[in-house]
């Protein structure tokens, strides 16, 4: 009865598309075991389905002894006969509801505890409690589902671009510490104590480098690493589809890109993606949408009643206008009706953005506004032209916020938000966007300096080079981002290809001729010894899966994810190491009467 020899011919889900008689043998899990007594039907369960299994103790009594004390979880073999079910036990719902398996060997190779979380259906154990026996939680349908969709995009995208003349390149794990980005994570080095290598944040100079070698077409499904704090949508490790390209102009880039999408989202959940994409430059996204990654499912768009407004008598918004700030709109369709309540929760979204407060104003049938100083206190003329600037209706709200440019754009695109999901606006379709022209530096007003908004190695426009000498806020990047429903899943730019124009860029930043030869000597040396001109950019795999699979939870789409924590549920890591090892890599641990890493010494 257990013949270790039996070894599996078909997935379960294979069966129901075999003719009856058919001798087979299949392997995995009992989901569910009936006993009739007078047969035992277990439900054996693999990765693509599940398949009756019919124990006959005519046929084989010892087998349906045995199979009478399967229970859940256990891990058998079985070989047996198809057999078409009985007309009344057909199971439409299944892929081999039309069949079942007559037993005639079994091999049980393990039995199971009674599972701590259920393994069928939407799991209604936590988070933590899943990610702790996160091998169980894998077995349930929807998990293994995700993760083989994440193999099939994979898959597509090494397909992909083998066929357009890349070359995938793998680059090392363990490189020296950059500044200009998050926390690197550090390794320390036992063959040279008292040094590091980190963990790559992204394989940034790496791909540049390998321009410079002359493999002008790579990329890389690679893991990257950063020391910062969690959110929904971001993990310590993550994974990245890593693109870089010599003599390629930014449309062409662009085009190989849309291509790629169109054939992930065709091969891979069967969804037809209309090309060319959308382009908007980020300050377009930002005047009109709030949000350098704005959602295009739906309108409700900002509008700017700066001009409008001036000169209205209303103290706050005159001297708004009158410091360079800016007044701006959104209309809120049929929002007249909303409760006191529900108008300060949006009041409240825009000062968690840092503006000090929302304007709600009604709009009445025949062009009229009320509620507060602007109803109050503008002329009718007036009135008139902001409802007709805003394409306003009556029974409209207007949500108004005044201040800096960015912190307005900023509040009333979270609005904007707030009210799409209070009115379910976010369709199924899925909305592509290029978001170009980025700014090259943003501002830091406490140390009073400069930082890169993508990385040091982006080039500026064209026209704007000159302005990194005189004016350097004023440079645009040649930056994009390529934005899916709202969510950043690809960014890259055209690189510096001229050692010079790093020089310059580096000076902007702060980092000394003394600094940059420090930190990046190595890449400078790079430069000069002939650089091609290039560009590329990275996917966020995980962000990817997560749109594919329709889920918003970034942690369901990796197989072994960490909490917000950062931690790993299921081996404890990080965990306590021993001095001794500590000793190894020249460090020590400082006292902790807590510490029990030798307890079981």
């Amino acid at each position: 009865m257990n013949d270790m020899l039996l070894e599996r011919t078909h997935y379960c889900a294979q069966v129901g598309t075999l003719a009856a008689g058919e001798q087979v043998i299949v392997a995995g899990w009992v989901r569910k075991r009936r006993d009739l007594g007078h047969l035992v039907f277990v439900d054996l369960y693999d990765r693509t389905g599940i398949l009756q299994v019919v124990f006959d103790p005519e046929r084989t009594p010892d087998l349906h002894r045995v199979g009478g004390d399967l229970g859940r979880e256990s891990v058998i073999t079985v070989s047996g006969t198809v057999s078409e079910r009985p007309v009344d036990a057909l199971n439409p719902s299944m892929a081999t509801g039309q069949v079942e398996l007559i037993a005639d060997r079994l091999t049980v190779h393990s039995t199971s505890k009674v599972p701590p979380i259920h393994l069928t259906g939407g799991s209604e154990a936590n988070e933590e409690l899943r990610l702790k026996y996160r091998y169980l939680d894998l077995r349930r349908p929807e998990m293994f589902r995700i993760i083989d969709l994440r193999h099939r995009t994979s898959q597509l995208t090494r397909s992909f671009y083998s066929s357009e003349g890349f070359i995938e390149v793998t680059t090392p794990y363990l490189m020296r510490s950059t500044p200009e980005g998050a926390r690197d994570f550090l390794v320390p080095s036992r063959l040279h104590k008292g040094m590091c290598y980190a963990l790559p944040q992204s394989p940034q100079m790496l791909k540049q480098i390998l321009m410079i070698s002359g493999v002008d077409r790579y990329f890389q499904i690679v893991k990257c690493f950063r020391d910062e704090d969690s959110r929904a949508d971001r993990q310590p490790e993550f994974s990245q589809i890593d693109v870089e390209m010599s003599f390629t102009r930014m449309d062409t880039l662009f085009d190989i890109h849309e291509r790629l999408m169109q054939t992930i989202f065709k091969e891979a959940i069967g969804v037809d993606i209309p090309r060319p994409f959308q382009r908007m430059t980020w300050k377009t996204a930002m005047e009109r949408y709030g949000s350098d990654k704005p959602d295009l499912r739906f309108g409700l768009e900002i509008r700017d009643i700066t001009r409008l407004m001036i000169g209205s008598g209303i103290g706050f918004i005159d001297s708004t206008a009158a410091e360079g700030g800016v007044v701006r709109a959104l209309v809120y369709p049929g929002g007249s009706i909303l409760s006191r309540k529900q108008v300060s929760e949006l009041e409240q979204v825009a000062k968690t953005r840092g503006a000090a407060g929302m304007i709600a104003v009604k709009v009445e049938s025949g062009n009229e506004l009320s509620g507060g100083a602007i109803g109050k206190m503008l002329s009718s003329d007036r009135k008139q032209e902001v409802i007709a600037s805003l394409g306003a209706n009556a029974g409209d709200l207007l949500c108004i916020v005044a201040g800096n440019a960015m912190i307005v754009a900023n509040s009333l695109g979270a609005i904007r938000l707030e009210i799409a999901r209070r009115e379910k606006m976010m369709t199924e379709e899925f909305r592509f966007l290029w978001v170009t022209e980025f700014p090259l530096l943003e501002y830091n007003e406490e140390d009073g300096r400069f930082y890169a908004m993508h990385h040091p190695f982006t080039s500026p426009m064209d026209e704007d080079i000159d302005w990194l000498d005189k004016e350097p806020g004023r440079c645009r990047a040649k930056a994009y981002d390529l934005v899916l429903n709202g969510i950043e899943i690809g960014g890259g730019s055209v690189r510096i290809h001229r050692a010079d124009v790093q020089t310059r860029m580096f000076d902007v930043l702060g980092i000394n001729a003394c600094k940059a030869e420090e930190q990046f000597g190595f890449f400078l040396e790079a430069l000069r010894y002939g650089t091609p001109p290039h560009c590329g950019i990275a996917f966020g795999l995980d962000r990817l899966v997560m749109t594919l699979a329709g889920t918003d939870n970034l942690r369901d789409v990796i197989a072994f994810p960490k909490t917000l924590q950062a931690v790993c549920m299921m081996t404890q890591a990080p965990s306590s190491v021993t001095n001794d090892q500590l000793n190894i890599v020249g460090l020590q641990k400082k006292s902790d009467k807590n510490d029990k890493t030798d307890d079981c010494a």
